[in-house]
């Protein structure tokens, strides 16, 4: 899409904060931490909340950050947790100065357990073209349009631009702020996020991404924002990196492995997993990119009785069977296939409508 449209629009005023978007706070669903961005000067950190039909605000006050890429410098970056908050409940928000105010709302979830239903809504590979716009409107007037996203990778393609234009993750922020300032997106890094480009002097990975889009990822021992887990009413997420070292002994591994047992199933039924890249696809395509994870962690995927997963890379949409790919226990010489109704099913949606097309083949 033309920068000039109407999608990308420019919130009116002197420095009025803009690409506004939230995600859970916290690990139980009680917190949200709340982003956005003031272009020409630092402004307020400062949000003011308030339950709805209560006559009492708060206020609570964040942090600011910027980053340089390349020939890029970012805005201001704001980032305000807003913790203890009351289950189930809507919630109004302030963020910005004077005339350039802009308020906004989100529902918390319920409290979290085994009987609460909750709807998810689920994007990957979006990009900022004409298809991109149609999926979040289709999204946006779905009958069945879920309580909160997630987001399975691949963001605002700002890497395919020439030079690696970061202006391109201001447009992006802007485009879905129609939606992400007003219910969580749960963030998933995928490779169009790794914004490694040593030839322009950038070596640090996922710099802008992290630079904008803060997790959770402490609350649940998690060592790096790329890696986390939440629990969400009847459901437990948790978010893998297919771009971070995922072998044994890596902290991403050493995470997992002490992650899955904690998983009350009891309390939380549902465990779903969120990576980019899938394990198991029928397209050529990335074929075969996810089979050194699948080796690595479908064994535990299938032990600890993962429902779904979900991922997207492969720009298509497909969703298998429960289906598994291991052998264990040899019994009078032969492999034992697992029980399939162990396996998890896998379901690929990384047809959100970016620059690259869909996968045909």
């Amino acid at each position: 899409m033309p920068i000039g449209s109407d999608v990308f629009q420019v919130p009116s005023g002197y420095n009025a904060p803009q690409q506004v978007h939230i995600t859970q706070g916290d690990y139980e669903g009680k917190g949200v931490i709340i982003s956005w961005v003031t272009p020409h000067e630092p402004g307020s950190s400062t949000v003011i909340y308030w339950a709805e039909n209560s006559e009492s605000k708060l206020q609570v006050h964040g942090f600011f950050l910027t980053y340089n890429y390349f020939n890029y410098t970012s805005g201001y970056i704001h980032h305000c947790t807003i913790h203890n908050l009351e289950y189930d409940t809507k919630y109004y928000y302030e963020v910005g100065i004077g005339n350039t105010t802009r308020q906004f709302w989100f529902k918390t979830p319920p409290h979290v357990g085994p009987d609460v239903p909750y709807t998810f809504g689920i994007i990957g590979d979006l990009g900022q073209t004409y298809n991109s716009n149609t999926t979040l409107t289709h999204y946006e007037s779905s009958r069945t349009k879920g309580q909160t996203m997630l987001y399975v990778g691949d963001l605002s393609y700002a890497d395919d631009y020439p030079l690696h234009d970061n202006t391109k993750w201001d447009t992006w922020g802007r485009f879905i702020e129609r939606i992400a300032a007003y219910q969580p997106w749960i963030w998933t890094a995928g490779n169009h996020e790794i914004d490694f480009a040593p030839e322009l002097g950038e070596t640090k990975p996922f710099k802008p991404y992290t630079s904008r889009y803060h997790v959770p990822y402490g609350e649940s021992d998690s060592t790096s924002p790329l890696w986390y887990s939440i629990k969400r009413a009847s459901a437990y997420i948790i978010v893998l990196s297919s771009y971070s070292a995922f072998g044994k002994y890596t902290p991403q591994y050493k995470w997992l492995e002490k992650e899955l047992p904690k998983v009350n199933r009891a309390e939380t039924p549902w465990l779903i997993i969120l990576m980019h890249s899938p394990i198991y696809s029928s397209y050529v395509n990335h074929y075969m990119e996810g089979e050194a994870f699948r080796v690595m962690y479908e064994k535990w995927f299938v032990e600890y009785k993962v429902d779904v997963v979900f991922s997207g890379h492969v720009h298509a949409y497909e969703r298998s069977e429960r289906v598994s790919n291991i052998a264990y226990d040899v019994v009078n010489g032969k492999c034992k296939p697992i029980d399939d109704q162990s396996a998890p099913v896998y379901i690929t949606v990384g047809d959100g409508g970016n620059l690259e097309g869909l996968a045909t083949g």
